[in-house]
């Protein structure tokens, strides 16, 4: 089967349900019962796979688990309670105090303060760099880099960066290279075929069906030596290719607090075996918006890497299929004409999700990055006239006639 949906929709249970269900029941548990102090005993020592407790694990989350890691071809998957805690936990996992990353440096706001005030704070630095050089990307690599980390698509510019070559200067060097593929959802892009060790995502967006739910996934392909990262080795002696996510879950996961609820999982299964069909409405709703944006004298400009006339749109179609994600961006002349703008919607909400079925609008410049100054906010290509447009699965034409009357055309 090569069909993503098909494939979604028919991915056994981890174990038989004893009733049939088509659908893998919730697992509103905490613990597990043994049927033996021997088998308790054993499972402590890592000797008897089992659920015993479900901040470790659980058969809701595992299968969840499962299914992200058969649609992707991963090694492991690790599901999170939300995305910001899948970057964490994995920066925690191969670093230490004094080591470095190299980073993008047009990033999710939230993103970019975790690197630049929390992780900041305890010895780990972020060295950001232009996704576009890979040379500058290069020359900033010495003993203590641990990783490249890059958007597949960064937001809200919406640069694309060329992913083989990212893979090609981490593989020289030994490093890992790390992909938030929020953006770009498993079902148009594959990022173990691109060279990308480690995929992390917030399944908040595309995955969990409609803003159902917080999330995240940690995402190892099988295809980086974690014998080859410090602060992995002992892990790697032990456990091998496994090393990483026993890491995770024995250091962090566990301890940190930081797994993914059962019935977050629910959620996410379900969205899931919808991902696809959203995927492309939301795509097609993209295209007919941007050409209409395009057209429209009151806009001063459009960006979608999706568009043929993008700087991006080759490397959109070479590593996403043609579908670089589902959110846009267009200008007006001024942050007052933004919310003048914004105010007169009554289709496209005032909000600060993406990908939710629901066609949703925000201000960057005023709210995501409102506590970084001018000076960075600019340079960061964040305008006081840019909008950003995370397309919904509504009626193209009814999304254009609200952006129309908006703008106060007739």
């Amino acid at each position: 089967m090569e069909n993503f949906t098909t494939r979604s929709l028919n991915i056994p249970f981890p174990k038989k349900d004893p009733h049939h269900a088509l659908a893998m029941p919730i697992y509103e548990t905490v613990a597990f019962e043994f049927d033996t102090a021997e088998d308790i005993a054993a499972n402590f020592r890592g000797e008897l796979p089992a659920h015993t407790y479900s901040r470790t694990s659980n058969p809701t989350v595992e299968y969840f688990e499962t299914k992200v890691k058969v649609l992707t071809g991963a090694h492991q998957v690790l599901a999170l309670s939300s995305g910001m805690s899948a970057i964490s936990a994995t920066l925690l996992a191969i670093c230490k105090q004094g080591d470095n990353i190299i980073s993008g440096k047009n990033l999710f706001g939230h993103t970019l303060a975790l690197f630049e005030q929390s992780f900041s704070a305890y010895g780990l630095e972020t060295r950001f760099a232009d996704t576009t050089d890979p040379e500058v990307i290069e020359s900033l690599i010495d003993k203590n880099t641990r990783a490249i980390f890059f958007e597949t698509v960064t937001n809200p510019q919406l640069e694309i960066a060329d992913i083989s070559q990212f893979a090609e200067i981490a593989n020289k060097h030994g490093i890992l290279l790390i992909a938030d593929s929020t953006i770009t959802p498993p079902s148009v892009f594959n990022s173990k075929s691109l060279g990308v060790h480690v995929e992390v995502m917030s399944t908040t967006k595309f995955i969990s069906g409609g803003a159902t739910a917080v999330g995240g996934l940690i995402i190892d392909n099988g295809t980086y030596d974690w014998s080859k990262n410090p602060n992995c080795q002992a892990f790697s002696e032990k456990f091998d290719k496994d090393a990483f996510i026993a890491r995770l879950r024995k250091n962090y996961y566990r301890n940190l607090g930081m797994p993914m609820t059962s019935h977050t999982a629910n959620y996410m299964i379900a969205g899931l075996d919808i991902l696809e069909l959203r995927v492309e409405r939301c795509y097609e709703n993209c295209l007919k918006l941007g050409e209409y944006l395009q057209q429209n004298p009151k806009v001063k400009r459009v960006d979608y890497p999706g568009l043929k006339d993008s700087t991006y749109y080759d490397l959109a179609v070479s590593q996403f299929g043609g579908v670089p994600g589902t959110i846009m961006t267009f200008d007006l002349e001024s942050q007052e004409e933004c919310f003048r703008f914004m105010n007169h919607l009554k289709i496209i909400r005032r909000a600060t999700n993406l990908n939710d079925n629901k066609s949703l609008i925000i201000h960057p410049y005023s709210t995501i990055y409102a506590e970084f100054p001018e000076s960075e906010r600019l340079k960061m290509g964040i305008r006081p006239g840019m909008m950003r447009l995370s397309v919904g699965i509504e009626g193209a034409e009814d999304l254009i006639e609200d952006i129309g009357q908006a703008l106060g055309e007739d």
